[in-house]
């Protein structure tokens, strides 16, 4: 699977600008993440090491993600040292969610 065979038909994010955006994503999770989860099987758990910076910069990409993938939702939680970011979708798009995990690099396994 390439790089933006995943992304659902129902992304309204132009093409072009798909493989920046995906971009922006891959270096969040290089830099960034600590940990991540599944407590549930349409919710992932990322932990990201920072604070108010991350925290800016995370809401910042979630917001713009949602405003193509609509069927994407978002909590952060700012915590001591880090931010945490719960992703959940519907049924329909647990593929999706399949997909972000495995781009982590944890591939699901908690680091």
């Amino acid at each position: 699977m390439t790089d933006l065979e995943w992304v659902p038909q129902s992304c309204t994010l132009p093409t072009e600008e798909r493989p920046l955006r995906v971009a922006e994503w891959d270096a969040l999770f290089s830099e960034r993440l600590i940990s991540l989860s599944r407590p549930e099987p349409l919710r992932l758990r990322l932990d990201l090491a920072g604070g108010t910076d991350v925290e800016g910069a995370v809401r910042d990409l979630t917001e713009r993600e949602v405003g193509c993938c609509s069927f994407l939702t978002f909590d952060i939680t700012l915590g001591e040292d880090r931010v945490r970011l719960d992703i959940a979708v519907d049924p329909a798009h647990e593929a999706v969610l399949e997909a972000i995990a495995v781009r982590t690099g944890a591939d699901g396994e908690s680091r």
